[in-house]
């Protein structure tokens, strides 16, 4: 089971979910989990972030440079969901609940099923 942030956007059907958990795909292949997910800034910053280790790696030597790399690495693949989430409020989706389930869908479709209704104002 994981746990899964809720967030909604007013005028969209289906919310979106980010799980609360470590990414194998952000971890393994940064580059392309920040293109998938738009994350721009983030891929500049793992750029930057490589060719610091690179010019690092001249001076302390390759083994060094390899193990900030896997660093770097684990790092993203930790912060993988904050990212995600981050983008979201700058998107102007608004944070709703954490919900528990076994996988993205069903977190969007117990949200669904125990949301709160919304009242009508013109009754």
């Amino acid at each position: 089971m994981t746990i899964y942030s809720v967030f909604e956007r007013p005028n969209e059907i289906a919310p979106t979910v980010v799980p609360e958990k470590f990414s194998w795909f952000a971890a393994v292949l940064p580059p392309v989990y920040a293109l998938v997910h738009g994350l721009w800034l983030g891929l500049f910053a793992y750029v930057a972030a490589v060719v610091a280790i690179v010019a690092a790696s001249l001076w302390l030597g390759g083994e060094a440079g390899f193990w900030l790399y896997v660093l770097l690495a684990v790092l993203i693949g930790f912060e993988a969901a904050g990212f995600r989430r981050g983008k979201l409020r700058a998107k102007g989706w608004i944070y709703r609940s954490d919900v528990v389930a076994g996988a993205a869908d069903l977190a969007q479709r117990d949200w669904l099923l125990r949301r709160p209704t919304q009242v009508s104002a013109a009754a």
